[in-house]
């Protein structure tokens, strides 16, 4: 049964992987310090992947022992500062020493192998050192965005099962202190089983250290658990398997960024996301490069505050957003006020489209025209990187606005909606069709969803939910989700999850929230509503409505404006055709209504349209 280069037959993708594809993930995998070899390279059925199957390896060891056996103990792991000007130098030793300690705490405790541990903590060096700890005894963390609200996470908390959450008593964030401790406490207070709530205090102190052997975990076993929202109302726990997952975003961000031990790298994602996991630490760490890393808001103290951090650092590479790039551009030229960005060698930017002239203000403007873009599309699904520039291209090729093309031995198309490949030039799918090592395992409690989401769509590729194009040259460009996602800031958020929790308010009969385009934030919330018999739309009904979206989901999901409406255009299946709604808000051609249920006539229609357009029974909010 065992095939070339020791892969195992029987996947169901559409494109097999060849015998250069096995040996070159396999020379990427030998680059990492493994306790015991692999004896197959990919088993694959259906959509069941594993990756460099009985190999053995610990994601701890490889992102800090191997650096300390190699001598290079004293060198900076990390750089870490906050928006009011505490700063701090970790060394690898001081984080080696660092995780150790909180993972033999951990162990004392009772978490063990395979336990699932909630991590919900601020940008600071503790919450690297919860998930490197966790990774150390082989159980699984789950991060949790510190902005998300209580009853987010406890949302996540109960649906990991968590025997323990590790907090943080306070964030900072533009000159305020948020007290996350208290909603740990408030998450955790009426759960039938309640997790051991561990508080790690902000202090640092490595004057002793507490060796805990690294567990020495098979190839297949989860290194974590991310919830991402989607298009059903309850987020989905991604889970990433250890080996695949740490070859590929170690091969990656080298192909990409061309990262070295020398480099000085800043990713400005939170650790809650996928981003700061696979490039904001565990593709650096592992080649030992030194991260920079702060707390707070980007603009806080002044608008200065990020490109100060860049000189202070002397970082070499720097990835960011889109949507905080266009922040900084409104405010105008003083924003670089007294700083040099003469280290930079590299810019990435991540999250969503950049459109060309964010991307060229960019490259002028950070970058002093000097400066490749990386412009790096993947997904919390995908592990890493998919489809981007290398840092080996020549300036010239790089077009402002395309993400150029798919990474080593990706196989990356665009189809149409029977699952044919289209001719170039033409809008379509973008899917996988063939396996690599970053691959997702699945959902967490939810294996039939994770084939029906990602893999039932176009059987033998993986849907990705995004329109995409390509141009005559082969560049991508991406063109936005193809499902209901709304991206806030660089947040992806289901409509379906924000749509569940208006549709808890008694008041309430039906909703549908859409995304419009908002030239700082991405995308901005837009919700109708249509109210039971006998409520109005009211201040005080509007108000409670936020109050709620706040507390399930954050306060980065505020909606910028609340539309009360009778009806709701539904095609003849039932199904809400949002993008009448954006049309309409848009101020576009409607198109096509003949899929509209009988009950809706265009009259119908165009009434809505003008109570849309004259802001006629709405409250918009700014």
């Amino acid at each position: 049964m065992i095939g070339f280069c020791g892969v195992l037959l029987g996947y169901d993708m559409k494109i097999p992987l060849s015998k250069s594809d096995a040996q070159f993930w396999q020379s990427q995998a030998e680059r990492l310090p493994w306790f015991s070899r692999w004896n197959c390279i990919l088993d694959m059925h259906g959509t069941c992947a594993h990756w460099f199957v009985d190999g053995h390896i610990n994601a701890s060891y490889a992102c800090l022992d191997i650096h300390i056996e190699q001598g290079y103990g004293d060198k900076p792991a990390l750089f870490w500062t906050n928006e009011r000007g505490d700063s701090e130098t970790v060394t690898y030793t001081q984080l080696y020493t660092d995780v150790n300690n909180l993972a033999a705490f951990l162990r004392d405790l009772g978490v063990a192998y395979a336990d699932r541990v909630v991590i919900y903590m601020p940008m600071i060096p503790q919450a690297l050192v919860a998930m490197l700890a966790c990774a150390r005894i082989g159980a699984i963390h789950i991060v949790v965005f510190s902005g998300f609200s209580t009853q987010a996470l406890k949302d996540r908390i109960i649906d990991a099962q968590a025997m323990c959450v590790i907090t943080s008593d306070v964030a900072y964030y533009r000159g305020k202190e948020l007290h996350l401790k208290e909603n740990v406490y408030q998450a955790c207070a009426d759960m039938s089983q309640q997790p051991t709530v561990l508080v790690v205090p902000r202090t640092h102190d490595a004057t002793h250290c507490r060796y805990v052997e690294p567990v020495a975990v098979e190839s297949q076993h989860p290194l974590f658990i991310l919830y991402t929202s989607g298009t059903t109302g309850k987020p989905k726990g991604i889970i990433h398997a250890t080996g695949g997952y740490l070859t590929y975003v170690y091969s990656t961000i080298k192909q990409a960024f061309g990262i070295t031990r020398d480099s000085v790298y800043w990713c400005t994602a939170d650790v809650g996301w996928i981003t700061g996991h696979s490039y904001g630490v565990y593709g650096p760490l592992m080649h030992g490069a030194t991260l920079v890393m702060r707390e707070g808001a980007p603009d806080w103290p002044d608008a200065s505050a990020w490109w100060k951090v860049i000189d202070m650092y002397k970082a070499s590479i720097f990835y960011t957003s889109p949507t905080a790039l266009r922040m900084f551009m409104r405010v105008g030229p003083d924003v670089f006020a007294g700083a040099h960005l003469t280290s930079l060698r590299v810019l990435g930017s991540v999250g969503e489209p950049i459109n060309p002239e964010v991307w060229r203000w960019y490259y002028q403007h950070i970058g002093n025209n000097r400066c490749p873009i990386i412009d790096t599309w993947w997904q919390t699904e995908t592990g890493g990187f998919m489809i981007a520039p290398t840092v080996s291209m020549n300036h010239a090729e790089l077009k402002p606005g395309s993400a150029s093309y798919p990474l080593q031995k990706i196989s990356a198309v665009i189809v149409d909606s029977q699952g044919n490949e289209v001719p170039r030039g033409t809008k379509g799918f973008l899917v996988i069709q063939k396996p690599w090592p970053g691959m997702a395992l699945g959902i967490y409690n939810n294996p039939t969803l994770f084939n029906d989401v990602y893999w039932s769509r176009f059987p033998g590729m993986y849907y990705t939910g995004d329109y995409a194009i390509q141009d005559v040259d082969g560049c991508f460009w991406l063109l936005g989700r193809a499902d209901e996602i709304i991206k806030v800031s660089g947040h992806r958020i289901g409509t379906a999850e924000l749509e569940s929790v208006i549709l808890e308010h008694n008041a309430v009969a039906e909703n549908a929230a859409i995304g419009l385009q908002d030239p700082i934030k991405g995308e901005a919330i837009v919700i109708f509503v249509v109210l039971k018999k006998g409520y109005e739309f009211t201040q005080e009904l509007r108000d409670t409505l936020i109050h709620c979206i706040r507390m399930n989901i954050g306060s980065f999901a505020t909606p910028r404006a609340i539309y009360c409406v009778d009806k709701l255009p539904k095609t003849r299946s039932g199904k809400i055709m949002r993008r009448l709604l954006k049309a309409i808000l848009e101020g576009h051609e409607i198109g096509d209504t003949s899929t509209l249920e009988d009950g809706l006539s265009l009259q119908e229609l165009d009434a809505l349209v003008h109570i849309t357009q004259q802001s006629l029974r709405n409250i918009e909010l700014f």
